[in-house]
């Protein structure tokens, strides 16, 4: 739960309204309305003042928060493993959970345009390959690696081991980092174009 929900629930459970905490924590109702809307975070003063009110600590709020934000992280690297399924299956999913949470969590903005920069270069491997392996005729945008390898198996070439190896490393990178994300590290996805630049 982030710390936006959190104020929000404490808030309701002791029977405050936004006005009541505002009053009672000598801190604006918009700043209130503000942290409750996920806009903004609380930290010092009024992180300390909101705690008080509430009734905990606030290393209580922040740990949750971090849970909850590791938990995030993890699924995020996760959703880069529909690949498999769809190149661009892992470019969509990927972006449409780091849209939704980039200004939420903590990391998931760095870490979020990391994935997409090695999905998208991902897809451009792929789909490269696909039409060079093809000899140019098609560019099989609709192309499902796991429905494929049966097809491959039946007709094993060059190109079936070189794609073989180029999804097997894929799937090691993705692994990796879902392991990293576990631990609270951060993922290192190679190679990647940036197209999404990262803040210094």
């Amino acid at each position: 739960m982030s710390i936006a929900h959190q104020i929000k629930r404490l808030r309701t459970k002791k029977g405050f309204s936004q006005e009541q905490l505002s009053e009672e924590s000598s801190i604006s109702i918009r700043t209130i309305q503000r942290v409750e809307s996920g806009e903004s975070v609380p930290r010092g003063h009024t992180l300390q003042k909101l705690t008080q009110v509430l009734g905990i600590l606030p290393a209580d709020l922040i740990e949750t928060d971090q849970n909850e934000n590791k938990g995030y992280l993890t699924l995020l690297n996760i959703s880069a493993l529909t690949t498999l399924f769809h190149p661009l299956l892992g470019i969509a999913l990927p972006l449409a959970m780091w849209v939704l949470k980039k200004d939420s969590y903590k990391r998931v903005d760095a870490n979020g345009k990391k994935i997409l920069n090695f999905q998208i270069t991902w897809a451009l491997v792929i789909y490269t390959f696909l039409f060079v392996a093809s000899h140019g005729t098609l560019l099989p945008l609709h192309f499902n690696f796991i429905s494929s390898l049966p097809i491959m198996f039946n007709d094993f070439t060059l190109y079936t081991i070189v794609l073989l190896l180029i999804y097997f490393y894929h799937l090691s990178v993705t692994v990796w980092n879902i392991n990293r994300s576990t631990k609270s590290l951060k993922n290192r996805y190679i190679p990647a174009i940036p197209f999404f630049k990262l803040k210094k």
